[in-house]
């Protein structure tokens, strides 16, 4: 009998040695079917499986049995299961010690990492605010049941095709964390205030792509100066005032201005829902706080995303299928032509038709005759000073194409102490790295020989850069392409003069400028304040 056990106890511990780790195609549970590794941590493990029970994909979250904090990893997957809130993936089964594993099963959703997103380019001022007042109020919800996410950061943030946002990772630093310990009030506050900042954070990322503190989730570290973190509208240009100032309530010591600390994500949610939109974009995502989950993935099977990532603005809703779309302007517009045109009243109103084509076929014949009559140039007249018709800004890299239009006009006003300036930039003089220049178009009124340019400009020194379009260009420039490059000038005082190849026969001529005068410590904005232009017309 003595001998019996013993070696039955030898070939159980053979059985356990030879045990080998869980692989892909392995079925657990004799239901849920391994398919792909998702992520390795803290001796836990993340997969993609498939119910072949309810024919399903879930998440499964898997630690050792053996491991200290393998009972402390279903206690804490239990707790959890009191946040309902439908941004979180919700608790399917807990599962204890099967082929030597404690198992959490968890819903699975189809969707990009926000992470993903931001490396190719930030989110735009209103759809960021929206994606964090969601996880904001997702966040404030596991407060309330006093469960915190202590891990937040753009990976744990998924955006679904449809717009939707979901956050992953929900207590899971809490049941990883070392066998036996337990938490303090002082601790529990600690963790509050880790996912706050974390929320700011987040909101700096998704408008500057950068992370605040340390290179995260393959974004680089946010820049400081002085030790300060630099604020979201010093890192890009863009960015709104609104959430300029939520992300330094948030994350500066202290808020500037003496602002008011946000301290809970319940108030960050709140304060980003009434955030302006100082870049007219309209915020048509509802929130999903008390309502159910039906995008998330059900019987739908695994498509590997393709193409550029989603969210960035989720679709609109669609109009009702039994509900007949209302007549369109251009509809309503030819009924009442048609009711206009009855009877005597047609042919009254074809007379007046005739009579404004007329009209505008004369107004079209005389403008090109005048501009025929100024197109050609003639080579020996005099060279004179060109009179500048018009200026307008030219900001092809902009976001909103315009860099202080209102003030343009003041470079042709005869006053050499008013002028152009650009915006502020910060870091760097070549405009703080954000793009490649920025600059005024002179519009000639018509095709001109242009020999020279005088520049009286704001600050030194200045490298800039001549343009001049075609000489058949009908309208301004709005992008360099189909420009010119004539001349550069690079370290130019303020009164620079600038000669053109001959023959440079031109409507638009382009001052493009490529690196601004420093007006302040790590400041730097240039100018133009008057233009002279020399040539033959």
């Amino acid at each position: 009998m003595v001998g019996s056990t013993d070696r039955g106890a030898g070939q159980g511990a053979r059985v356990m040695s030879e045990r080998r780790p869980v692989a892909s195609g392995d079925v657990l549970a004799r239901r849920y079917e391994l398919q792909d590794l998702v992520t390795e941590r803290l001796g836990s493990t993340t997969w993609r499986a498939h119910d072949q029970v309810l024919n399903r994909n879930v998440g499964i979250e898997m630690i050792s049995s053996s491991d200290d904090r393998a009972d402390h990893f279903l206690a804490a997957a239990r707790e959890s299961t009191a946040v309902t809130d439908p941004r979180f993936l919700r608790v399917l089964d807990l599962i204890e010690d099967d082929q030597g594993h404690h198992l959490v099963v968890r819903e699975w959703a189809r969707a990009f990492g926000l992470h993903q997103v931001l490396a190719q380019s930030p989110l735009p001022n209103r759809r960021a605010a929206t994606v964090v007042a969601e996880v904001a109020e997702a966040i404030a919800h596991a407060h309330e049941h006093g469960v915190y996410h202590r891990r937040l950061t753009p990976r744990q943030v998924l955006l679904k095709q449809s717009g939707a946002v979901r956050v992953v990772g929900l207590g899971v630093a809490t049941a990883l964390a070392p066998a036996g310990r337990q938490d303090t009030l002082a601790d529990l506050q600690e963790y509050e205030q880790l996912d706050v900042q974390a929320l700011g954070k987040l909101l700096y990322a998704s408008v500057t792509s950068r992370w605040p503190g340390a290179d995260v989730d393959g974004l680089t570290a946010a820049p400081t100066e002085h030790g300060r973190l630099l604020r979201p509208r010093q890192v890009r240009a863009g960015v709104s005032r609104d959430i300029d100032t939520i992300a330094d309530r948030i994350l500066g010591t202290p808020p500037r201005h003496h602002q008011t600390r946000l301290r809970t994500a319940g108030s960050i949610a709140r304060t980003l829902r009434l955030s302006g939109e100082d870049d007219d974009l309209v915020d048509d995502q509802p929130s999903l706080v008390g309502l159910s989950s039906p995008d998330l993935l059900r019987l739908d099977p695994v498509i590997v995303p393709e193409g550029p990532p989603p969210g960035l603005e989720p679709p609109r809703r669609r109009p009702k299928a039994y509900e007949p779309a209302p007549p369109t302007t251009l509809e309503r517009g030819r009924a009442r032509a048609r009711r206009a045109a009855k009877g005597d009243r047609g042919l009254v109103l074809l007379g007046v038709v005739g009579a404004l084509v007329l009209m505008s076929l004369i107004g079209v014949l005389v403008s090109r005759s005048k501009d025929d009559a100024s197109g050609p140039v003639d080579s020996t007249s005099p060279v004179r000073v060109l009179p500048v018709q018009r200026v307008v800004d030219f900001d092809p890299l902009g976001e909103d194409g315009r860099e202080n239009r209102d003030q343009t006009p003041l470079i042709v006003d005869g006053k050499a102490s008013t002028g152009w300036r650009t915006s502020t930039y910060f870091g760097n003089p070549r405009l703080g790295g954000l793009k490649d220049g920025v600059g005024v178009v002179l519009d000639l009124g018509g095709p001109r020989e242009v020999t020279s340019l005088r520049l009286r400009l704001a600050g030194d020194p200045t490298d800039l850069a001549i343009y001049t379009a075609t000489d058949d260009t009908r309208r301004a420039p709005t992008t360099r392409r189909g420009l010119t490059q004539v001349a550069t000038l690079d370290g130019a005082a303020t009164d620079a003069s600038i000669s053109l190849p001959p023959d440079t026969v031109t409507r638009y001529i382009v001052v493009w400028l490529r690196s601004l005068p420093e007006i302040a410590p790590g400041e730097f904005r240039g100018g133009i304040q008057d233009v002279v232009v020399r040539g033959r017309s």
